[in-house]
């Protein structure tokens, strides 16, 4: 009986002098791999954004804002002001949703920053009418389904509005052949003019009706 349990012991010493045999022979290499790793770099700090105050004339209000010198017109108007009538669609230019007027000219709120337009008169869609008070052009949309589900219309109605402007003005399309005929209008001279205003629900053929009759009524 003593024979087997010095056996046993024996057997237990050994296991343990092997485990400890085994993790001092890999302690030096595992040293030397932390030693070898380099030191991660320090994370950039992001430099903080540049400001400037602007100040827009914006439906007849003057409003001063301080405002990151990359916030674009679009969010100046949506996010800072919060007139939300101005919609973002692509935020590329591309779909005409975002358009506002900017002293007299329509352009894409979301391909212009706003402190290029310091000091200059925007009108949104609010500015253009109330609804105890509508624009023209807004009552035409109203009559003549110019719509669906409404997304692109403040922006289509921005673009109709100068669009009649530009042509009572004479300024040329790629349509005008002759800029000294009066009166400047065509079906095909409004649909060049308003392409750049997409409607996803295609109500292209009532938006021209509202467009013609608001034409139609001006002297």
């Amino acid at each position: 009986m003593d024979e087997l349990s010095n056996v046993r012991i024996s057997r237990r010493d050994m296991l343990i002098v092997s485990a400890l045999s085994a993790t001092a022979a890999h302690a030096p290499v595992a040293a030397r791999t932390q030693a070898d790793t380099p030191t991660p770099a320090a994370a950039p700090q992001t430099p903080a954004p540049v400001t400037a105050s602007v100040t827009l004339h914006v439906n007849g209000r003057q409003q001063t804002l301080q405002l990151d010198t990359r916030t674009t017109l679009l969010d100046a108007l949506r996010e800072h002001l919060h007139l939300n009538g101005t919609k973002k669609g692509c935020d590329h230019g591309q779909c005409g949703a975002c358009t506002v007027i900017v002293d007299g000219r329509r352009i894409n709120s979301c391909l212009s920053l706003a402190v290029m337009h310091d000091g200059n008169e925007v009108t949104t869609i609010e500015g253009l009418g109330q609804a105890e008070r509508l624009h023209p052009m807004q009552a035409a949309f109203i009559k003549h389904d110019g719509f669906q589900c409404g997304y692109c219309t403040p922006g289509q109605i921005c673009s109709a509005v100068s669009v009649l402007r530009e042509i009572k003005e004479g300024i040329p399309s790629h349509v005008s052949g002759d800029l000294s005929t009066a009166p400047l209008l065509s079906d095909a001279e409004i649909r060049e003019r308003m392409s750049g205003n997409i409607c996803r629900c295609g109500a292209y053929s009532n938006i021209l009706d509202a467009i013609n009759e608001v034409a139609g009524s001006q002297p």
